[in-house]
């Protein structure tokens, strides 16, 4: 069995059809998905997803690229957490790929977005699924200064350098790799899933997005994660069943998820 340990089942290409995809899932032997909250707005709807599929867990957060949405408090963060089938905080971090003129001291209204996600993980003990892209040393610096320790997590769809990953496992991190890495060029990418213990890995396919080869360019799903997991085991010379059966137990672990619910 596999997981999808990052999705968006209740973004449109993927909620339009969503039966199919959901039977595809379970034909391609993917057990669990968890689906991810990337505003507000949607938390109502990616948490009753959860609510009505055993195999399906949710997270509460805002995206650090999300404008003009609603800003999420610490009140709104712990009271959504509170909520049935909720078992992480985010996806929360920093992004500074699209500054759109500004300059990184004008993004401190993500810096702050970020502080309060890092404060809901403490207070709840649930782990944190990082988004991180252009700015890995604020990201982890944040995480030093607020998380002091006291939190877990994941920094999911990693395109990082070596260096960052090996701060984020001594931070406690976990580390998920998406479709990008049966990309073949995505050498460093490669060597960082090469590099990071296989008890420290997750997959995902952060769908509708990042379609692992043969289907890149087109519409991803859960059901693809499959693509990742044998590229993974390609790469640190591993059977697939092994990486199936280690990064499903890694999941259960970070989110405490029972593999038996």
């Amino acid at each position: 069995m596999y997981v999808d340990s990052h999705c968006h089942l209740t973004f449109a290409e993927l909620q339009a059809d969503l039966p199919a995809v959901l039977a595809a899932m379970h034909a391609a032997r993917v057990d669990t998905a968890l689906t991810i909250c990337t505003t507000l707005e949607e938390a109502d709807q990616v948490q009753a997803l959860a609510a009505v599929h055993p195999r399906l867990w949710a997270t509460a957060g805002v995206h650090p690229d999300n404008e003009g949405v609603q800003e999420p408090s610490l009140d709104d963060l712990l009271r959504l957490a509170a909520r049935p089938k909720v078992v992480g905080i985010g996806e929360t971090g920093l992004d500074y790929y699209r500054l759109n003129g500004r300059s990184v001291a004008e993004m401190e209204w993500q810096r702050e977005r970020f502080r309060v996600h890092i404060r809901a993980a403490r207070q709840t003990g649930l782990p944190l699924v990082i988004h991180t892209r252009s700015a890995s040393d604020d990201t982890l610096a944040i995480l030093r200064e607020e998380g002091g320790g006291a939190v877990s997590g994941v920094f999911h769809c990693f395109t990082e350098t070596r260096e960052v990953a090996r701060a984020a496992l001594e931070l406690g991190f976990m580390i998920s790799f998406s479709g990008i890495l049966t990309f073949k060029n995505a050498l460093e990418l490669h060597e960082v899933a090469r590099e990071v213990p296989l008890d420290r890995c997750l997959i995902e396919t952060d769908s509708p997005y990042l379609a692992p080869v043969p289907y890149r360019g087109k519409s991803n799903q859960p059901a693809y994660v499959t693509h990742v997991a044998s590229r993974l085991a390609a790469l640190k010379n591993l059977s697939v069943e092994e990486v199936a059966t280690a990064t499903t137990d890694n999941f259960h672990r970070l989110f405490r998820v029972p593999p038996s619910v």
